[in-house]
């Protein structure tokens, strides 16, 4: 996942473990920190919550080492926006166990995936100002470069009730084109929804047609 080894805000979920260092060679415990996060985030996409789980376990345990708190919350800020791209509603818990710790950046980008409309949003990473405000239409997702970042700026929008049928189907072409199961099935419930609530009976059924074949798949785990 070339987009996850930036060494500055990431563009898919904002930010990097090797942001805080710039002296080569890096440590072990961050190299294998970032592989993990990197593997962890990969599996959630594509839906194999085991591997997800342990992975993710990996990187903690790698972090615990240097006692280092503000990257314990911000795996867990990871992790939570990858949630976000794929529309699972919750809270965002592990970060916000660990919210004292974090930077103050940090706090701004887990407002943003919270659905609020910050005063803080000139702390976001660049590639999701244009949708940290009110009514941020498909374009200024569309404009995102990274495919996780545009998933996640959806689902932000998403929160925020403000997704218009362009940004549903962005989000739906984004994941399809990267082959995340669990965001592209999401998604798809989420137009299947609005299909059937139209009456529209040959849109739904093309819909969950499409789900199906998506749910066929024997490598998707919910």
């Amino acid at each position: 996942m070339k987009f996850l080894r930036q060494f500055i805000f990431i563009a898919s979920a904002g930010f990097s473990l090797a942001a805080c260092v710039s002296t080569p060679p890096p440590p072990d415990w961050q190299m294998n920190a970032q592989a993990s996060i990197e593997r962890s985030i990969d599996a959630y996409l594509v839906g194999n919550a085991r591997v997800e789980a342990a992975e993710f376990a990996r990187a903690k345990s790698e972090i615990a080492r240097t006692g280092r708190l503000d990257l314990l919350a911000r795996i867990e800020l990871m992790r939570c926006a990858a949630r976000v791209a794929s529309l699972m509603q919750d809270e965002c818990d592990g970060f916000e166990k660990q919210r004292q710790d974090a930077a103050i950046a940090e706090r701004a980008y887990a407002d943003f995936l919270a659905g609020k409309i910050s005063p803080d949003a000139a702390l976001l990473p660049p590639q999701y100002r244009a949708t940290a405000v009110a009514n941020a239409d498909a374009s200024a997702i569309q404009n995102i470069v990274s495919p996780l970042s545009q998933l996640v700026a959806a689902g932000v929008v998403f929160r925020r009730g403000e997704a218009s049928p362009a940004v549903l189907a962005l989000a739906v072409e984004t994941a399809s084109a990267q082959g995340w199961r669990r965001p592209l099935l999401a998604w798809l419930g989420v137009q299947l929804l609005r299909a059937e609530n139209a009456a529209d009976a040959v849109e739904a059924a093309r819909l969950r047609r499409r789900i199906a074949s998506v749910e066929d798949n024997a490598g998707y785990k919910k």
